[in-house]
């Protein structure tokens, strides 16, 4: 399993910095929809990271279905991401809590 990141270029540097090598630099909503699909539909993407304002600009059923998916695990960085905490989809990916 692998982890892909999509965001701006500043929010996916480090991550390169980090040796994570499916990154992918979006500025414009629609072109990180069409990211979105992608990473959703490759089969080695376990985690994908993205930058919490970027995941408020994608469409509401999009959002939806990042929100609900188990694999890959969508986790939202900064922004006003809501939902559920880091622990709790890990929990729910996992099937166990890690914490505990």
């Amino acid at each position: 399993m692998e982890i892909a990141v999509i965001g701006n270029s500043e929010f996916i540097l480090g991550f390169r910095l980090a040796g994570i090598q499916k990154t992918y630099a979006a500025e414009e909503s629609d072109v990180i929809a069409d990211l979105v699909t992608m990473v959703m539909d490759d089969a080695e993407v376990g985690i994908l990271v993205m930058n919490g304002e970027d995941m408020a600009k994608l469409p509401l059923r999009m959002r939806t279905t990042l929100s609900d998916s188990v694999k890959p695990t969508v986790i939202a960085i900064g922004g006003e991401e809501g939902g559920l905490s880091i622990r709790e989809r890990i929990k729910r990916s996992v099937g166990v809590d890690l914490w505990k």
